[in-house]
């Protein structure tokens, strides 16, 4: 019998009732822990156990760096954490030729640095921990290291993404310029950002600046909205909103999110798709809450309800992507099964849209 006899299979009636009732889990680090050593963040597992073999990268530490950064009251446990991310950021980083990404156990990098989307990632983690990194030593490197990263720019390569590359970094700008406002850096390349990306086309039935949707698009236009309201530009600040009130509809189906799969998704194809993932809620859950905080329109929260819904099970698939018992997230959804590997990007992608639920629940107006 393998591992996915036992957890590939669809929740019981008495899971989802539990799930679904009564207040949202609060996110647990036991997992993240779990999959952490003194090194890094492991990538991969096995259920719930880390496939050490696979070894690290910078991706995945820099979405651990920015959710512990993001804890209001972080443990000791959670502080150690964030210095031994934020290390292992600083070894990765060149500051002629932007990250490496991939680290074997073995400890030696198996890349060269580029300014691929890892170095965007890089960019918005190290501009999160000078805003809300646990220490002033923490704040103090990663602002330092975060000016080393802004002075590069995303660039063509084989698997680079420049649109999203430059969406991330403006995120991690968008922290830097709400820490320190008139930040030149981070204004800079916040205004670059929104040149990459670009503006809305003209096609209503198609706005979006790229021809097919793939993964974590949601923060294409939350990157508009944040250059918008920290330039100061009102007409892009509604480009980004827009834009993501768009994409918001075309990923809602029958009061539930259904976010891009996997594989991609274009104006065609069947709907819904599948294998989707939990990284598309998160990048929802960020967008939404930072349209909400820039607007106060109370049409964005119900984005953030419906992101943290999809993991308790108001999906296509009425399937929960939590592991309470582990803290861990599920690594996909299918048709009627979950991947039951839970790694580093799926638990992270827990974890960060857990967080919006503490705020969210104390707006009463706001439907559960």
């Amino acid at each position: 019998m393998t591992i996915e006899d036992h957890l590939d299979t669809r929740p019981s009636d008495q899971e989802l009732r539990r799930l679904l009732s009564g207040t949202t889990p609060e996110p647990s680090f036991a997992h993240l822990a779990r999959m952490s050593d003194d090194t890094g963040l492991f990538e991969h597992a096995r259920g719930p156990i880390p496939k050490r073999w696979h070894g690290y990268c910078v991706d995945d530490v820099t979405r651990g760096l920015i959710v512990v950064c993001r804890e209001p009251e972080p443990s000791e446990q959670l502080v150690r954490l964030a210095e031994i991310y934020l290390a292992f950021l600083l070894h990765a980083q060149d500051r002629e030729r932007g990250f490496h990404n991939r680290m074997g156990l073995d400890r030696v990098w198996h890349d060269e640095p580029e300014t691929g989307e890892w170095w965007g990632r890089g960019v918005w983690a190290l501009g999160t921990a000078a805003n809300r990194g646990p220490t002033p030593w923490i704040r103090a490197v990663a602002l330092e290291r975060f000016d080393d990263g802004a002075k590069l720019r995303a660039g063509l390569g084989p698997q680079s993404r420049l649109n999203h590359a430059m969406a991330y970094a403006a995120l991690g700008a968008a922290e830097v310029a709400e820490a320190h406002p008139g930040h030149p850096a981070a204004l800079s390349l916040l205004a670059d950002a929104a040149v990459t990306i670009g503006r809305p086309g003209s096609d209503p039935a198609w706005p979006w600046p790229e021809p097919r949707l793939e993964y974590g698009d949601a923060a294409l236009p939350e990157a508009l909205i944040a250059a918008g309201q920290h330039v100061g530009d009102e007409a892009l600040l509604r480009d980004g909103l827009a834009l993501l009130e768009w994409l918001l509809a075309l990923s809602t189906r029958e009061g539930h999110l259904s976010p891009t799969p996997a594989g991609g998704w274009s104006l065609g194809d069947p709907r819904p798709a599948y294998h989707q993932q939990p990284i598309e809620a998160a990048a929802y859950a960020d967008a939404c809450a930072r349209a909400y905080a820039v607007t106060r329109d109370r049409k964005w929260l119900t984005g953030v309800r419906m992101s943290i819904d999809w993991f308790l099970g108001v999906n296509d698939s009425g399937i929960p992507l939590i592991d309470e018992a582990t803290g861990g997230g599920y690594d996909g959804l299918g048709l009627d099964w979950r991947n039951p590997n839970q790694g580093a990007e799926s638990t992270i992608a827990l974890i960060s849209t857990l967080q919006h639920a503490r705020w969210l629940e104390r707006i009463p107006t706001v439907a559960a």
